[in-house]
């Protein structure tokens, strides 16, 4: 029996989808990216925002039409779309055979053996049951790096976010399950594991009754195979002067942060139900290049939100022009219903929206572009991930680049290099994000 995967959204999803992935190796099935070749599908969904629901439905739909024709024997929906619409996908979509929840997937086989006997059978659980943890995995990411999940869930209840109401309150994975996963994944070859939750900043408060993620990477950092470990999601108000300490601590924790901001604006945050203010984030920004000088900083912005004026607008322009983020991604907003945001007055029209986010994207872009042609002459430590034959160039990734969100370095080199290798480069020159270098 052959299985075709498909896992949609974010890097958490997919930690759930590799783990997915091992339960059903470990049970004889095989994959295929050809659905001409598959038995059964699973599809593992995100419904985030507007444009990630469209991207989950459309998939749904397009293989619901290979179950209709009989072309495959099953199919399975999970993830937070299956979580958050059971009932619709179930009323709308029959040729669904089976959804599971986002705290079930460690009954993916359970719920093909059942189809195949023609038991079909839901498993939705609710969405602050205890996160599964400790599965093997079957790491999708090409090898030498990995996710790593180390929470599930979030407490914020930013008032725009349907997260909370779809995976849960703030869950912990025990430390002990995470060392041993993360053992496990240096064994097999990943040197570069790359921490995520919802907010990782927050790991541990539950469990252990206090900010635990300093302890959790002096342990991780005791793995000798792991050359890298990078932190995204930080929220910026829980960055700790311990966790800075950390970082400057242990030279393989790479010197990047991932952290999302969503706004500069005062009035705007509190809309939001942000716990921040503009002078905070000046601080922490400020704080965080005096004691990391070569830190790479990434964040994410939200442009239209409800209530947002010219004046607003204005603030968060000026804050991206003085900060001089590395690394900044703008997303207009999206009302999710059964969120606060979604019902408040003045939501602003689509084109204004996108006018704004096209306005921050425009400064960011010169930004990033001078900051690439300030790194020409510089040494960087890189990891390869890959070979343009047409080019003669290797394509690699520095530790301000985080894989499938930023930028690469074009490498030429006079040997024959692999994809995980570490090789040091020169820079050489720059092409709008990316930059070019030669090995060294």
């Amino acid at each position: 029996m052959k299985i075709l995967f498909t896992s949609l959204g974010c890097d958490k999803n997919l930690v759930d989808s590799e783990m997915m992935l091992g339960q059903l190796s470990e049970k004889g099935y095989s994959f295929t990216d050809d659905e001409t070749q598959a038995d059964i599908v699973v599809v593992n969904t995100c419904c985030f925002i507007k444009d990630a629901k469209e991207e989950s439905i459309e998939t749904i739909l397009e293989m619901a039409q290979l179950r209709k024709n009989g072309d495959i024997k099953a199919l399975i929906v999970t993830g937070c779309l299956a979580q958050r619409y059971q009932e619709e996908i179930q009323k709308e979509i029959p040729e669904v055979d089976a959804i599971l929840g986002i705290s079930d997937i460690d009954r993916i086989v359970q719920a093909i053996d059942e189809i195949l006997k023609n038991e079909k059978k839901n498993h939705i659980s609710d969405c602050n049951s205890a996160p599964v943890y400790g599965k093997k995995r079957i790491v999708t990411t090409g090898g030498h790096y990995a996710y790593m999940k180390i929470a599930e869930g979030c407490d914020k209840h930013c008032t725009y976010c349907i997260i909370p109401k779809v995976r849960g309150n703030f869950r912990s994975i025990p430390m002990e399950s995470l060392l041993q996963e993360a053992r496990t994944l240096a064994e097999d070859g990943v040197r570069e594991l790359i921490l995520v939750a919802q907010e990782t900043t927050l790991y541990g408060v539950d469990l252990y009754g206090k900010k635990t993620l300093p302890t959790l990477l002096e342990k991780l950092c005791e793995i000798e195979e792991l050359k890298w470990i990078r932190l995204l999601y930080c929220y910026p108000e829980e960055i700790t002067d311990e966790l800075i300490d950390m970082i400057k601590k242990q030279p393989k924790i790479c010197h990047y942060l991932d952290i999302p901001i969503q706004h500069a604006s005062d009035s705007i945050l509190k809309r939001m139900g942000r716990r921040t203010s503009e002078e905070d984030l000046r601080n922490i920004v400020e704080k965080l290049r005096r004691e990391i000088p070569d830190i790479c900083l990434r964040t994410t912005l939200i442009t239209g939100f409800p209530g947002e004026s010219q004046e607003d607008h204005e603030t968060l322009y000026r804050f991206v022009n003085e900060m001089e983020f590395d690394r900044l991604g703008v997303f207009t907003y999206s009302p999710e219903e059964n969120t606060p945001a979604a019902s408040m007055p003045d939501q602003i029209e689509e084109d204004i929206k996108e006018q704004r986010r096209d306005e921050l994207m425009e400064l960011q872009q010169a930004i990033a572009f001078e900051k690439a042609e300030k790194m020409v002459g510089k040494r960087l430590e890189t990891v390869v991930e890959g070979y343009l034959p047409e080019d003669d160039v290797y394509v690699a990734r520095s530790y301000m680049d985080a894989p499938g969100v930023d930028g690469y370095i074009f490498v030429y080199a006079d040997r024959q290099l692999l994809s995980g290798d570490y090789i040091d480069v020169e820079v050489i020159d720059s092409r709008e994000y990316d930059l070019i270098g030669k090995e060294v």
